[in-house]
């Protein structure tokens, strides 16, 4: 919350994707120069952008506060690059911009206009800004956000797979009710199909469900003869595609992909941690896993 008296320039930034729009008002809320187009892409305007915040402060003898719209991602790259050059950015929700927007009568957005009505707002006093936290921070919220995008994307494939088997091998789904374990996976992937498990070697069979569960020749033979029997059903009361054989069979691809990639994803977390085990976040990290039922991405 910026509570200091407005004596400050006041740089506003509509901010796109591709390019944004800069306005820079004084104290009183008059533009010291014409809305200015940053292009992102362009190192060109990007330097001309900084020098006409610098050339500001100087023409009026005052430092300049810079206020970003946030956009999601967009305004990102902007507020590192004019941090790295020394320049106090803050970010604006634009829940706030847009309640200034919407007291406008235009309905047709205009970046210009919108850049200074950005730069007005920033001397509103006590205005509620935010800044991009920490590098480290960062770091971890992007490896963290992939990680559940990913888990997400596996549980999905899993409904799917479920759907698909509930077509042609019903019966599998009382053999297997997590379907993605790794006997399973590994069942379905190389036998798939009632027909084939009938007809696969009994004692090759139990040996692969044995090394597959890690349980003892016992237990996989129970598993083998549960199996057997939901086949047997099977011929039955499904209803054989082989289309969507063909289907499971891709959808497991998909998923021990998957596993590979979230696996990855949790080894390059573990790793910054141990990186920074001496930063505060991270030791406030460990605290917290020390409370009972708060896991380590939790």
């Amino acid at each position: 919350v910026y509570s200091m008296s407005s004596n400050f320039l006041s740089v506003g930034i509509d901010v796109g994707s591709a390019f944004s729009f800069m306005s820079i008002v004084n104290p009183s809320g008059n533009l010291v120069f014409k809305p200015f187009k940053i292009l992102h892409n362009d190192p060109d305007s990007l330097k001309r952008a900084a020098s006409a915040i610098k050339k500001a402060e100087e023409l009026e003898s005052k430092k300049s506060l810079i206020f970003l719209e946030s956009t999601g991602i967009y305004h990102i790259p902007l507020f590192c690059y004019l941090s790295e050059l020394g320049f106090d950015v803050s970010i604006i929700n634009p829940l706030i911009t847009h309640s200034i927007k919407n007291i406008d009568i235009r309905k047709v957005k205009n970046d210009r206009l919108d850049s200074i009505s950005i730069a007005k707002l920033g001397l509103t006093p006590n205005l509620k800004c935010s800044k991009l936290p920490a590098k480290l921070v960062l770091e971890l919220r992007y490896l963290t956000r992939k990680y559940y995008d990913l888990t997400d994307e596996r549980a999905a494939h899993i409904i799917k797979m479920k759907g698909d088997l509930h077509v042609v091998f019903p019966q599998y789904l009382d053999c297997f009710p997590q379907i993605a374990g790794k006997t399973s996976l590994m069942l379905l992937d190389e036998y798939g199909s009632p027909n084939r498990l009938l007809r696969a070697h009994r004692d090759a069979l139990i040996e692969k469900i044995s090394k597959a569960s890690r349980k003892g020749l016992r237990a996989s033979t129970e598993r083998y003869e549960f199996l057997m029997t939901a086949a047997k059903a099977a011929k039955v009361f499904s209803c054989q595609i082989d289309s969507i054989y063909f289907n499971i069979h891709t959808t497991i691809g998909l998923i021990r992909n998957l596993d590979m990639a979230i696996a990855s994803i949790l080894n390059q977390i573990h790793s910054i941690v141990d990186q920074h085990a001496d930063e505060l976040l991270i030791q406030q990290v460990l605290w917290l896993q020390s409370i009972p039922g708060i896991g380590f991405l939790s």
